[in-house]
């Protein structure tokens, strides 16, 4: 059977989207090593509303520190890896690292080789605001994958925004909203993306493949995947 690494997880932002993370990560090595098979792992969940507080407030640092407590705690309990279970606080992946000796997953990596994997090029990114509209996770597509990534216009990404906090994170999932997201997909595809990437990790409870004309890659089941590649070795 062989060992398998000690996955640490930070979730909580929101537990909806953790939720799956858990239960792709157990499918993922029940698939490889055996129906009673299950992941090794430490899930750290945040109470997401002090989170959410904090971003909209722009306390970065405060989160910061909030990270770094929370992976440290996870290093003290045996991780071997940190998977950081949300988008938008990859923002603060720098950070994170560098209060801990553990690596960290990034999220965008396991898209970035999926996409290429895919032989495409031009992206569209759909995802929280700060998510869009910050470097932090476009550039690094952008630098390590040379992507070209485009965002929906201001209008778009507002509404994109707000599904997300005031339905999403919630467990709503509201027909109109799949409706409007498919609505920004197509102007995306139509502005020239050859695919689309769910760039927040709740994004897949609403739409999916058959929600996009073009390719679509989901955040949540690559980094997920990505972490049982990385704890089966």
């Amino acid at each position: 059977m062989g060992d398998q690494a000690t996955i640490g997880l930070i979730g909580g932002m929101s537990w909806e989207s953790s939720a799956h993370y858990y239960r792709l990560i157990n499918e993922a090595v029940r698939a490889r090593r055996g129906p009673t098979a299950s992941a090794r792992c430490l899930l750290w969940s945040f109470d997401f509303s002090e989170i959410e507080a904090l971003q909209h407030a722009g306390r970065w640092d405060e989160l910061a520190e909030r990270l770094a407590d929370a992976g440290k705690a996870l290093e003290r309990g045996g991780a071997d890896f940190l998977v950081l279970c949300t988008n938008t606080m990859h923002r603060l992946a720098s950070e994170l690292q560098a209060a801990v000796d553990l690596p960290l997953l990034h999220i965008a990596d396991p898209t970035g080789e999926a996409i290429q994997a895919a032989g495409l090029r031009k992206v569209g990114l759909l995802g929280t605001a700060f998510t869009m509209e910050h470097a932090f996770y476009r550039g690094r597509l952008e630098e390590r994958f040379g992507l070209e990534v485009v965002v929906p216009d201001a209008d778009d990404r507002a509404l994109v925004h707000r599904v997300i906090y005031e339905e999403l994170v919630a467990g709503v999932v509201r027909e109109e909203s799949r409706h409007a997201y498919r609505e920004v997909i197509a102007r995306l595809v139509a502005a020239g993306a050859e695919g689309i990437i769910l760039g927040c990790t709740e994004i897949m409870l609403l739409v999916g493949t058959d929600d996009s004309p073009v390719l679509v890659f989901d955040t949540t089941t690559l980094h997920a995947l990505a972490a049982v590649e990385r704890a089966l070795g």
